[in-house]
């Protein structure tokens, strides 16, 4: 979300140009809280050199080395690639940023550019040095379940002459128009990309996050549907399953209360499907004795206890000595 920093914040764009100190001294506190400025990089005084590629010479420098190595998931069963930056240098030398036309003798002087978002860098030298690996090497890296691949060097300037936008508080003090962070928690951002580029790169970040709130808030609200959904049901189901106990226990207390002396305990005993043959089988997990053995293989698929409805998972014999 830090680019939208620029669309919610209403940077103003400035033009560097001859009337930039009177734009300046005719703003409050002669400063500009957040300002898009473009301009051509200039040193002030020297510059660094690549180490690598001759003739190029800029203000900022970052040297990298990062491992690659392969690296075996156990869940996955695969090799996944991994990296790891195992030395970085950043050098830089104060810089300006002029206008691109001859003449124009103005300079914006960049401050603290290594605060910046989106340092607009260039790789100028790229190289990979793979890994040498004996057999023995090899037969222990696939015990080990890691696999060095090599190691990759990069080099990365901010070249002079390249065009750079700046976002972040312009101000004048004395003769001299300085760059820099903004206050109040705004980003600061010095970009190879020109500000068109920036405000539609940070128009498709908000449209996405957009689109990516609204699929996690209606997966929010179809998953908390579901799980309400359930609990519902299977609190209809406890409820109905008590219900058929309740009934259950009615109907056999009347039965016994109806029933003649000698009948009642016969009664007891009796399948509560067919009500002639004796209970012989106890249902598990729900623990009731209440069918008989005909009865129970003639319950339809899934079977279910007569009771209380639950699933039968397991049928015991029950013997009367």
């Amino acid at each position: 979300m830090q680019w939208c920093a620029i669309l919610n914040k209403g940077a103003k764009r400035i033009h560097l140009g001859e009337d930039l100190k009177n734009i300046l001294s005719e703003a409050p506190g002669k400063c500009v809280p957040y300002a898009v400025i473009e301009g051509a990089v200039r040193s002030v005084k020297e510059t660094l050199n690549s180490q690598f590629v001759e003739n190029c010479k800029g203000v900022i420098q970052r040297l990298t080395l990062q491992e690659h190595r392969m690296v075996w998931n156990r869940t996955t069963h695969l090799w996944n690639d991994y990296s790891k930056i195992i030395h970085q240098r950043t050098n830089t030398v104060p810089f300006d940023l002029v206008p691109h036309e001859d003449g124009v003798a103005v300079a914006v002087r960049v401050l603290k550019p290594l605060d910046a978002q989106d340092l607009g860098l260039e790789t100028v030298y790229e190289k990979f040095h793979p890994s040498i690996q004996s057999f023995t090497d090899v037969i222990g890296h696939y015990i080990s379940g890691e696999r060095p691949k090599g190691i990759q060097e990069t080099e990365e300037m901010l070249k002079v002459g390249a065009t750079l936008t700046g976002v972040g508080e312009l101000v004048l003090d004395s003769s001299s128009v300085r760059l820099q962070p903004p206050k109040q928690g705004m980003q600061y951002y010095l970009s190879s990309q020109d500000f068109d580029s920036l405000l539609q790169r940070q128009e498709s970040s908000v449209r996405l996050w957009k689109v990516l709130t609204l699929v996690f808030g209606f997966t929010t609200c179809a998953v908390l549907f579901f799980i309400l959904r359930k609990h519902y049901l299977q609190r209809q189901e406890r409820q109905r399953l008590m219900q058929m106990e309740k009934e259950f226990q009615e109907r056999e207390a009347q039965l016994l209360s109806r029933a003649k002396p000698e009948d009642r305990e016969s009664l007891k005993s009796a399948c509560v499907v067919c009500l002639s043959s004796f209970k012989s089988c106890v249902f598990l997990e729900c623990g009731h004795v209440c069918s008989c053995a005909e009865c129970y293989r003639a319950l339809p698929e899934p079977k279910r206890c007569p009771v209380c409805r639950q699933e039968i998972v397991r049928v015991v014999p029950l013997y009367n000595s």
